[in-house]
C-alpha cells in the first residue's frame, strides 16, 4: 500500500492534540516525586514551564517507548514509499519465488510465537 503524499504544510503540533497539562519548574523542584508520577498515571505528557515559557516535556517510559516504536514503523513505511517512487519494486510472485523455502515455516512460526 502506498500512502498518499501530504498536501500542503504539515500541521503544527498544537493542532494535532490538545496541549499537555503544564507545571512550573518550581513545582518539579519542590514536589519531584509527585510531579514525576503524574505522566505515568495519566499516560499524558507534562509540559514544564520556566518564567511562563515552555521548556521541557516529561513523558512516562511506556509512552516514550511506544512513540519510538511508532517512529521506527513510520521510517520503514517511508523507505518503502521511496522504493515505490523510484521503481525499486517487484511483482509479488517474483519476490516470493526468491524467498528460500527451507526453514521458512519455522522462521515464520518463531516470529508469530514472539508476537503472541
Amino acid at each position: 500500500m502506498v500512502l498518499p503524499e501530504f498536501q500542503g504544510a504539515p500541521p503544527c503540533a498544537a493542532h494535532l492534540k490538545p496541549s499537555p497539562s503544564a507545571k512550573p519548574i518550581g513545582d518539579l523542584k519542590a514536589n519531584a516525586a509527585e510531579v514525576l508520577a503524574r505522566p505515568a498515571e495519566q499516560r499524558e505528557p507534562l509540559l514544564i514551564t520556566q518564567n511562563s515559557e515552555a521548556k521541557d516535556v516529561l513523558q512516562d517510559v511506556a509512552s516514550f517507548e511506544e512513540t519510538q516504536e511508532t517512529l521506527a514503523r513510520l521510517d520503514i513505511l517511508a523507505l518503502g514509499n521511496q522504493d515505490v517512487a523510484t521503481g525499486k519494486v517487484a511483482p509479488a510472485a517474483r519476490a516470493s519465488s526468491r524467498v528460500p523455502r527451507a526453514g521458512c515455516e519455522a522462521a515464520c512460526l518463531g516470529v508469530l510465537m514472539m508476537n503472541a
